[in-house]
């Protein structure tokens, strides 16, 4: 109905400006109606008005600039912050952006259901522009059918093909290496190619590459965020999934199950290891590549953004003869480059270090380090077992996952040897006590444990778009952020530029909760105290809980309110 009323409206307009007379009006209504679209679409059509006269009406309708779109050419970036399916459903087109607003070209700019669905895709200020229905429907055919081609091209001209080669292990047989030369031939290698190229050098950790009905969709999670960054044509789907199967050295006639394996890269004189995991779904086979380049990594402790009492105590900790340091988070919270970190810290000559990991993400230039193959035996006990007849300093253990893990760790950290592992806990107390209900004894645990930490990563501001700005007490109150903390501190977040590409951050930084174990924490952890007795003995002693490290990088401009609280548990205050 309320269509019907714009249009006679529009229609009224028309009459009212001798563009066209009540008879050609009628005409335009009847068209539009059985059509389904527009009456300006339709009038352009039948060739009634023309294209220019009709976006100059309906700016005068809505009260809103209007746009020649023939005179517009989009950047492809602008085009990609848009969904094609989202353009398409609501005829919109993405012009420019400027900092956190998206100029968007629509047919109907009042269409608040429309620009609500944009704000929440985009995570952008939406503004309105208004262009004819007939050439913005031409525009998004034009731009989103030629974007994959055009940012194929794009990936392409990154590279030279004489800075970018795969090395491949000794063992690789026959056929896989004619079947290799065999795909090298297909257009889809550019692609990829160029794919594998763009992702590191942008610093992303992961790389989705998503079969649908339709069509295929890629994102990269940058800054622990996924973005959507194109979406190739639907027939390149077979052979993007058996190219990278190929060379991550994998069975590409097998689609039933899921595989893994792994792809080096040398890119500039700068190898890169992607680790390459495929699950079947419904449209085909799903394929991440985590990218492990050792070349992003910082391996200096003192770079993380410890606190110097938490960074005081996690250096007395790992140069210690002997006993027990944990991290613990969740999966990608950065406890594997934090170990590492600290190996490379006590990586001496005359030092045997020895690591059991699942799988080996990183070669560390003096360090044996072991694959973990459950399927054969080798688990991480096992493992352990063969570590301690090896005349180790330094044991590192991947994860503690079960009883027999644990007690051969905490056997080896009482008889000499310092060892490091990880434990899937939300928090350093919560960590005892998962210890202890694995069925280790309270005691042992007490005498081991050196030192435990509980990490997340938050994303830093970008500091090339950072502005001061304010919460409201509504806000503060639901997060529960003290008050008085609050009124005495200047709040940053990013606006959005090119170089964060809108979102507004850039980076991450490590939010740390160290618990040093004192002999009162020991004491308490014998008798089983409980672990909010654990954690306010620990608070007593200087600890800070994950919440208020990540409010002092608050107060530093670091990181913004809303990634702590995102990151961080209320019960933490």
């Amino acid at each position: 109905m309320a269509t019907n009323v714009a249009q006679d409206r529009l229609g009224d307009l028309f009459v009212s400006e001798g563009l066209v007379t009540h008879q050609q009006l009628q005409e335009g209504l009847r068209e539009a109606r059985s059509t389904g679209t527009r009456l300006g679409y339709a009038l352009v059509k039948l060739g009634l008005v023309a294209e220019e006269e009709l976006t100059r009406m309906l700016a005068k309708q809505y009260r809103v600039p209007a746009v020649a779109l023939d005179r517009v050419e989009v950047d492809l970036k602008v085009l990609r912050t848009v969904p094609s399916d989202v353009a398409h459903k609501h005829l919109v087109l993405p012009l420019r952006r400027v900092g956190r607003t998206l100029t968007v070209a629509m047919a109907n700019p009042t269409d608040l259901g429309a620009i609500d669905d944009l704000k929440f895709v985009t995570k952008m200020n939406i503004e309105a522009v208004v262009a004819g229905e007939y050439t913005l429907r031409k525009h998004l055919e034009r731009y989103y059918e030629t974007a994959d081609e055009q940012m194929a091209v794009i990936l392409e001209d990154l590279i030279e093909e004489d800075d970018l080669e795969f090395v491949e292990d000794e063992q690789d047989d026959e056929s896989l290496a004619a079947l290799t030369a065999e795909v090298n031939n297909a257009p889809v290698v550019k692609f990829i190619n160029g794919l594998l190229t763009d992702a590191v050098m942008k610093g992303v950790s992961d790389i989705h590459i998503e079969p649908y009905e339709k069509e295929v969709r890629v994102r990269y999670r940058i800054d622990g965020s996924l973005q959507e960054v194109m979406k190739p044509p639907v027939k390149m789907k077979a052979a993007l999934t058996s190219r990278v199967k190929i060379l991550a050295d994998l069975n590409i006639a097998e689609r039933r199950v899921p595989q893994d394996g792994r792809i080096k890269l040398r890119l500039r004189n700068r190898v890169v290891d992607f680790r390459v995991s495929t699950l079947p779904v419904i449209f085909g086979e799903k394929i991440v590549l985590r990218i492990l380049d050792k070349g992003n990594l910082t391996f200096d402790l003192s770079k993380f953004g410890f606190e110097p009492k938490a960074e005081k105590d996690f250096f007395h900790a790992i140069s210690q003869p002997y006993g027990m340091v944990l991290v613990t988070g969740p999966t990608g919270s950065g406890k594997t480059t934090t170990l590492y970190s600290a190996l490379s810290r006590v990586n001496t000559i005359d030092t045997n270090i020895m690591t059991a990991e699942d799988p080996v993400e990183y070669n560390i230039h003096g360090i044996n380090q072991v694959q973990v193959r459950s399927d054969i035996g080798m688990s991480f006990a096992a493992a352990l077992r063969a570590f301690l007849r090896q005349d180790p300093n330094i044991i590192m253990v991947g994860e503690i996952r079960d009883f027999d893990t644990g007690g051969i760790a905490i056997k080896a950290a009482l008889t000499g040897h310092l060892v490091l592992s990880t434990l899937h806990t939300n928090d350093c107390p919560s960590t005892i006590t998962r210890l202890i209900d694995m069925g280790l004894e309270p005691f042992n645990v007490a005498s081991a444990l050196n030192l435990l930490t509980a990490q997340r990563l938050v994303r830093r501001i970008c500091t090339n778009c950072k502005r001061e700005t304010t919460y409201s007490e509504d806000y503060l109150r639901a997060a529960r952020v003290p008050l008085d903390w609050a009124a005495a501190q200047t709040f940053y977040k990013g606006e959005g530029c090119e170089a964060c590409e809108g979102s507004g951050y850039r980076g991450r930084q490590g939010l740390y909760e160290v618990m040093a174990m004192s002999s009162t924490l020991r004491k308490a952890v014998m008798s089983e105290a409980s672990t909010d007795e654990l954690r306010d003995i620990a608070l007593d002693e200087g600890m800070l809980t994950l919440r208020m490290d990540g409010l002092k990088k608050v107060e530093r401009g670091i990181t913004t309110l809303e990634e702590v609280v995102k990151e961080t548990s209320v019960k933490s205050d």
